[in-house]
């Protein structure tokens, strides 16, 4: 059967975002990279790989970063740029088109979307349920002549699997348990791009990229000089912490091999330092939960698709591993995937007003209460509290680019 077909079957993981035709002769199949900012592990690039082998059209892959998300900044974008570089090169490698696009101001990308799809075939793109990424889907689904499509990616089980809002983890944890086994079945191409091996590389018109010049090699490597050109905060300068799926797989393995085993009982002190560093890499779509999960399995020699015990909603003995990666499991997959289930269900999940009503009426209840210390920002901001922890987690922040989880909690 055509991986077209197999992957359908999963309705919950592929959506049809507008009702617009596949064009069987357009030049190339389109996917738009936005979450998942990697090409590998990645069950939209898979669909489009799919596609692009069925219709005999090569794959253009475009990776736009935008100016105006939430606190965007050089360090941001420099992290984002280095994970763009990484996808230059591997894209390059498999002789695929790679597109990468860095808006030098505000509303310099406007249309560009439309006119890339214009000459493709479909639209294949990274579906989410949080921050802007809804609304920015619905407009391109609108804005685009042929089909969009919006995968699922984002963690094991697709969100939309669960539509009901799961208020606790226990809750959450045992709905999972349920659902997960054929989604464990069916996890993303570890190196999809080499099923094109025998396509030439899309041809993306001339015009589109006078108007929309590539990301500079200058710009991809993120210099300071290239930085300093866009319009980002530059006050929030980058850190040591390199982006990227290369940075990502070696902090994955450093935790496989020297903190795991300890991660139980030792992750919630920050002398032990034994985090898993793995958030930021997560978070941009440099390392997907797929790639985290079946790494583990790789090193606790665990068969992922096994039967599976009940679905009590217990954290322990559910896969079948050790005490660190059950406990690390815990929360790649059931408090990582819980945030996926509140924000794809709970209006206005990160607003004030989505927070339970105890919660709200505890904190209306202590406004008023006297404090011994009030601090402005510039205070916080300059770790200069009279709590020597606080202050220590902040230069973190500031310094590093992460601080501890539990003193984050």
């Amino acid at each position: 059967r055509s991986l077209l077909r197999t992957m359908s079957e999963l309705v919950d993981r592929v959506r049809v975002a507008n009702d617009r035709p596949v064009r069987r002769d357009g030049r190339y199949v389109l996917y738009w990279m936005t979450a998942q900012r990697r090409l590998h592990a990645n069950h939209a690039l898979d669909r489009a790989v799919a596609h692009a082998r069925e219709l005999e059209r090569p794959l253009l892959v475009f990776e736009p970063l935008r100016v105006d998300y939430p606190h965007a900044s050089a360090r941001f974008h420099a992290f984002v740029l280095q994970g763009m570089a990484d996808n230059a090169a591997e894209a390059e490698r498999a002789g695929v088109r790679y597109l990468p696009w860095v808006e030098p101001g505000r509303g310099a990308g406007r249309g560009l979307l439309a006119v890339l799809a214009e000459h493709a075939c479909v639209v294949v793109c990274d579906d989410h349920p949080a921050l802007f990424y809804p609304r920015m889907i619905d407009a391109a689904a609108a804005a685009v002549s042929v089909r969009l499509e919006a995968v699922d990616g984002a963690g094991i089980a697709p969100w939309r699997a669960t539509p009901q809002t799961c208020k606790t983890a226990y809750a959450f944890r045992r709905h999972l348990q349920k659902i997960l086994g054929p989604y464990l079945e069916q996890p993303p191409g570890a190196r999809p791009l080499q099923r094109l091996r025998s396509m030439p590389a899309a041809v993306v018109p001339r015009e589109v990229l006078d108007r929309w010049p590539p990301a500079t090699v200058a710009l991809l490597e993120a210099t300071p000089e290239a930085l300093a050109e866009l319009p980002v905060d530059p006050e929030v300068e980058p850190v040591e912490m390199r982006g990227g799926s290369v940075a990502g797989r070696v902090v994955l393995e450093e935790f496989l091999a020297s903190r795991l085993p300890r991660y139980a009982e030792e992750r919630n002190h920050p002398d032990d330092d034994v985090a898993s560093g793995l958030s930021p890499y997560l978070h941009f779509g440099h390392v997907g939960a797929w790639e985290v999960l079946g790494a583990v399995a790789g090193v606790e020699d665990a068969d992922l698709v096994r039967p599976r015990p009940p679905a009590n909603g217990a954290r322990k003995g559910w896969w079948g591993m050790s005490e660190g990666a059950e406990a690390f499991l815990d929360q790649l997959v059931t408090w990582r995937e819980l945030g996926l289930n509140l924000c794809a269900t709970w209006p206005d999940a990160a607003s004030y007003a989505s927070l339970p009503e105890w919660a709200r009426e505890t904190l209306g209840a202590h406004v008023a209460d006297p404090r011994p210390y009030v601090y402005d920002l510039a205070t916080l901001e300059a770790a200069a509290t009279h709590d020597e922890i606080w202050n220590a987690a902040q230069r973190e922040l500031v310094r590093e680019g992460r601080m501890h989880n539990y003193l984050r909690m």
